[in-house]
């Protein structure tokens, strides 16, 4: 069944191979810092949303999406054509650098990563469950694909935060923003995004927590 759902001025299509539209996608494509005239990456892009969120602030970005699975990246194409966007979907996995942009030529990379790994019993459903893709991978991708300097964006669960600060520095990737996710005051952090950059130096800034 298609599902449309509305992004600002554009439309949103998606069906029953991807996960609906969340709030952590519009958290986001709200965090990561965009600049015109990037070239940008969205590892494991699903049907495009994020990048439509990113192209709806800065319509200059020069987007590449990768989608391991062929249906949900023919969406991500119908998604950018339908809404009058550039870019390009390329179906693959980003764990093969065939299918990624070429090394060092990206400004900034983003990813809406599956939270949990198939067959771990956690809670999520079906819709957060990924390829047995896991953090290693996204960082690594998104390392190879940065030029020194570029940004790498994510949004995972706070659970996780030790694990991703110590396995994206072991890419090169140094945490410069983060910021966490709660329902309410009263709610512990739903989620946290993080953005690193390539070779960059120490030091992290803290942002208040989004509360949606």
């Amino acid at each position: 069944m298609e599902h449309r759902e509305r992004l600002g001025e554009f439309t949103y299509v998606w069906e029953k191979c991807c996960f609906p539209l969340g709030g952590d996608s519009l958290a986001l494509g709200a965090f990561a810092t965009v600049r015109p005239g990037w070239r940008v990456c969205d590892l494991g892009c699903g049907a495009g949303a994020l990048g439509i969120l990113l192209l709806a602030r800065e319509r200059t970005l020069r987007l590449t999406g990768v989608e391991l699975d062929a249906a949900a990246a023919e969406l991500a194409r119908r998604n950018l054509r339908e809404n009058g966007l550039e870019g390009e979907i390329v179906t693959g996995d980003l764990r093969a650098p065939e299918y990624l942009p070429p090394a060092g030529s990206c400004d900034l990379v983003v990813s809406n990563p599956p939270y949990f790994a198939p067959g771990t019993g956690r809670s999520g459903g079906a819709a957060r469950m990924g390829h047995s893709c896991g953090p290693e991978d996204l960082c690594a991708a998104a390392a190879r694909s940065l030029k020194n300097g570029g940004r790498f964006a994510l949004v995972h669960r706070p659970e996780r935060l030790c694990d991703l600060v110590s396995i994206l520095r072991a890419h090169g990737l140094e945490p410069k923003r983060m910021q966490f996710v709660r329902h309410s005051a009263a709610h512990s952090p739903s989620a946290v995004l993080l953005e690193a950059v390539r070779q960059g130096k120490a030091g992290l800034d803290i942002l208040p927590d989004l509360v949606r």
